[in-house]
């Protein structure tokens, strides 16, 4: 069974950075699209940023311009590296992978969440 073991997380204050990274067991990471998503306390769970196989990359209105996502598929690794932090980044991350391709039919797994807190 794949697993995402996230790291990364903490606390920052306004304004500071944070890199996060994900690491796959997977054995078709190159072939998955991977993504981080947020769940803020009492909120919803919403896609911050994807990347597709092909690296190709998309981002929520919020983050865009201060949140890059990236992978080194031979690390089987995705990454957010996040600038400009505010507080309403303020979230637990997590991160999805989901099989594409002649994969699709597996199904998406999350990892177990890491904090951010943005707080001075």
């Amino acid at each position: 069974q794949v697993q995402l073991v996230e790291s990364g997380g903490g606390l920052v204050q306004p304004g500071g950075s944070l890199t996060l990274s994900c690491v796959s067991s997977g054995t078709i990471f190159s072939s998955s699209a991977m993504a981080w998503y947020r769940q803020a306390p009492g909120k919803q769970r919403d896609l911050v940023a994807l990347i597709t196989s092909e690296m190709n990359t998309n981002y929520a209105d919020s983050v865009k311009g201060r949140f890059t996502i990236s992978r080194d598929n031979a690390k089987k690794t995705v990454y957010l590296q996040m600038n400009s932090l505010k507080p309403e980044d303020t979230a637990v991350y997590y991160c999805n992978s989901r099989p594409t391709g002649k994969f699709s039919f597996l199904p998406p797994r999350w990892g177990q969440g890491t904090q951010v807190t943005v707080s001075s």
